[in-house]
């Protein structure tokens, strides 16, 4: 359990100092914004659909923690290219290894599966799932504002 920290952190870290996809695409055609007031992570989300139901580019901008930063590095580098639906499903797993509603399969989780801890510190579940409730809003094409409160 010790070597998983150890990759939690330095992956956190990582993605959190240097973080992929920040930037909205010159394509984008949908946004979400996202806001935790708690800890005052703010994100929005911006998306370049294919046409046919799958991503073809991803990127965000905003303010946020170490793990509200890194989760949606991550995330962007794992949906960018896949259908909406196989992200529905990556979007499940994540939120119920990161509640604690099931134990991690680390193999189905890839990368995300450092985030594993957080379902031990219930405040940085929010943290941790900001992005992909923000997701979900802009694939649904939602307006206004999610918010983890």
């Amino acid at each position: 359990m010790s070597d998983l920290r150890e990759l939690y952190q330095t992956m956190i870290l990582d993605h959190y100092k240097k973080p992929r996809n920040f930037g909205r695409p010159a394509g984008a055609d949908r946004q979400a914004v996202g806001d935790n007031p708690l800890c005052g992570d703010r994100i929005t989300v911006y998306l370049d659909m294919d046409g046919e139901g799958a991503l073809r580019d991803i990127g965000f901008e905003g303010t946020g923690c170490a793990i509200s930063t890194a989760a949606a590095s991550m995330m962007t580098e794992l949906v960018k290219g896949r259908p909406v639906e196989e992200i529905q499903q990556i979007f499940e797993r994540f939120h119920d290894v990161v509640t604690g509603a099931r134990e991690p399969d680390l193999e189905a989780l890839g990368k995300l599966a450092v985030f594993a801890g957080v379902s031990e510190f219930p405040l940085r579940v929010k943290c941790a799932t900001l992005a992909w409730h923000t997701l979900r809003a802009a694939l649904e094409g939602g307006e206004g504002t999610v918010t983890t409160e």
